[in-house]
């Protein structure tokens, strides 16, 4: 069966709910390193691609053609809550670049930082399309474009479809970083209207785990990895906001995990060498929820995921020794184990993970 028992949540004695899942952790030689279900299941990262989505773009000379610094580089690689600082570094790269907001493709939605929605409401303010969440995903593409001599012209075949150089490209460094052909990778369309990919869990841990530890990589895609990893890992305020688990467990973790969250109950993340002790080997941890993870009762404000992944995350990284107790204690609102309440804040059961990871195989 491809999904187990995963995490439960229990009402008085009884078990009420189970959700399913499955989980991969890798090593950048290509090892299992652990796993729980099917690591072979087959889905979608979803917003989980976004950094290898920016990596040829940064490995191709963009940072330097166009002078990024940093926080521009991470915004790239973002899923941002549309905050006022988030919309100024996207707008930073758009002049830059010389890409238009006008030209991004993603769509439309209110921010999800729930104050700075609240605000420009009652200003009378409607979001534009440098609040949705990928905005800075699209201006990376479009600034790509730029840089090989594709910009956006009147008939020109959009930057994002699937037969663009710039996706293209996109495409086929994701596939070498998963060890697989392009041709076997699964090709959808995501929220955003660009492509998105489905690939088996083991290979996108893979993906995650070269990401933290180039080595072996051609040189000029091992610079960009350490560039995108650095971005990350210095301004992970960038990579979600406030509130927001991704952004949270890399302040928690400083310097020693990359975190990228997706849609529809996708987590995944990176373990710097070391972070498991000294002359530990760099991890890469994918996981799916199959139910999708809706966000529901006991999430945080501000965070537009589920309930589910946050504390698979944590006990994952508990059971690899990779976190302490106090730096759990510091995320205790999100897990590993949660009280249920009800609307009188009676706590009436509790949510916990339900897996033993296995070694790899």
């Amino acid at each position: 069966m491809t999904y187990q028992p995963i995490f439960q949540l229990t009402r008085g004695q009884i078990v009420e709910s189970i959700h399913y899942g499955a989980i991969a952790v890798m090593e950048a030689s290509g090892k299992l390193f652990a796993s729980y279900g099917d690591p072979d299941a087959v889905t979608y990262l979803r917003s989980s691609s976004k950094p290898f989505q920016a990596l040829p773009f940064i490995e191709h000379g963009g940072q330097a053609a166009f002078q990024l610094t940093l926080p521009e580089v991470a915004i790239v690689c973002a899923s941002h809550s549309g905050t006022d600082e988030h919309i100024a570094v996207v707008r930073s790269v758009q002049a830059k670049t010389c890409v238009q907001e006008s030209d991004l493709m993603c769509g439309v939605h209110a921010p999800y930082h729930p104050e700075t929605a609240e605000a420009m409401k009652a200003r009378g303010e409607q979001p534009t399309p440098n609040h949705h969440n990928c905005s800075g995903k699209h201006t990376g593409m479009l600034a790509f474009a730029r840089l090989l001599g594709f910009p956006p012209e009147p008939d020109s075949l959009p930057y994002i479809d699937p037969d663009h150089p710039v996706q293209h490209m996109i495409l086929q460094t994701f596939a070498e970083m998963c060890d697989l052909e392009p041709d076997d990778v699964a090709l959808g369309i995501d929220g955003c209207s660009a492509p998105n990919f489905a690939v088996p869990l083991r290979n996108a841990a893979l993906a995650f785990a070269r990401l933290c530890d180039p080595t072996g990589l051609p040189e000029t895609r091992a610079a960009a990895c350490r560039t995108i990893t650095s971005a990350m890992t210095k301004y992970p305020n960038l990579i979600g906001g406030p509130d927001n688990f991704d952004t949270l467990l890399m302040e928690a973790l400083p310097g020693r995990i990359v975190v990228k969250g997706g849609a529809e109950g996708y987590q995944a993340f990176g373990l710097l060498p070391g972070a498991l002790g000294a002359g530990s080997p760099a991890l890469g941890i994918a996981f799916k929820i199959s139910d999708g993870d809706l966000k529901g009762h006991n999430r945080p404000v501000g965070d537009p995921r589920g309930r589910i992944r946050p504390p698979v995350a944590l006990e994952i990284l508990r059971q690899l020794g990779a976190i302490t107790a106090t730096e759990l204690q510091k995320l205790a609102d999100y897990g590993p184990v949660f009280p249920v309440d009800n609307w009188r804040k009676v706590v009436v059961g509790w949510g916990a993970p339900c897996f033993k990871l296995s070694t790899g195989q």
